[in-house]
């Protein structure tokens, strides 16, 4: 089975819906799974995804805020959704194909500063990636997983647009580091990214609206990630097609984050 996966943080299924139907019909696409979808189940445009073909559809959605929902062409098993986020948001799910479990995330940003006494919204953040972490040690490597998503840490060096500007600001701070390195070892995980663009270039999938032109800027983010444990990529026939679909950040009133996208053969 080929499987062709595609993350991607919408800001809005809603607002951006034209820009993801372009999208889908330009790229080969199986699975999109997307983050920040920011409605319900019912205000959730099923018929559009229909239409394209993605008719396997599975939406943990919340009013207004938050959100992740995941559209297939291919059938899959609905899985419980992962309990890592302890305010019980819709920010995580899970669906199994032929054997492989993937798990659809958009972790906390984490507010302001990094002071889990002082920001509750930091400490929400570490809060999830420490169950996170605790389950995927029982669980163990050997079992096939794919985790996707907004993860917002942009853990490397090269991840940032300023390794030591960066360390000061939420999402790249040592603590925050730290735990994603956890995240890697826990799930003994491989990144195609850092295959496919190894250190030290610097790739990233999002970019502050704040900039008039983020190229000229670049002052961009590695935050979203797609991550292959060790069961998975047993069951991985050949070499894993990584990319940062970073043009559709060009696009008129985009999302902040690009579509990564990895295709793969099982």
């Amino acid at each position: 089975m080929r499987l062709s996966l595609v993350s991607w943080n919408v800001n809005s299924v809603r607002l951006r819906l034209p820009q993801i139907e372009q999208f889908l019909r330009d790229a080969d696409v199986d699975i999109l799974c997307m983050q920040e979808i920011k409605c319900q189940e019912h205000e959730f445009p099923r018929e559009a995804f229909e239409a394209l073909g993605y008719s396997h559809i599975h939406i943990a959605g919340q009013k207004g805020w938050h959100g992740v929902a995941l559209v297939s062409k291919i059938p899959f098993e609905t899985l419980p959704a992962p309990a890592f986020c302890r305010r019980g948001e819709a920010r995580a799910q899970g669906i199994r194909i032929d054997g492989v479990d993937i798990w659809n995330f958009y972790i906390p940003a984490g507010g302001d500063f990094p002071d889990r006494e002082g920001n509750d919204k930091f400490d929400h953040k570490l809060t999830f990636y420490e169950r996170l972490i605790e389950d995927l040690e029982r669980r163990g490597p050997d079992k096939p997983l794919l985790i996707c998503g907004d993860l917002n840490i942009a853990p490397g060096e090269f991840d940032v647009w300023s390794h030591r500007q960066m360390l000061r600001v939420v999402s790249h701070t040592p603590i925050e580091i730290e735990t994603f390195g956890k995240l890697m070892q826990a799930g003994e995980f491989h990144d195609p990214f850092r295959v496919t663009y190894p250190d030290p270039q610097k790739i990233f999938t999002w970019w502050s609206y704040r900039a008039a032109d983020f190229r000229k800027s670049n002052r961009g983010l590695r935050l979203d990630h797609i991550l292959l444990n060790p069961g998975l990529m047993a069951k991985v026939r050949g070499d894993i097609t990584a990319k940062i679909h970073d043009t559709v950040r060009e696009w008129e009133r985009p999302s902040d984050h690009a579509p990564i996208q990895t295709i793969f053969d099982i």
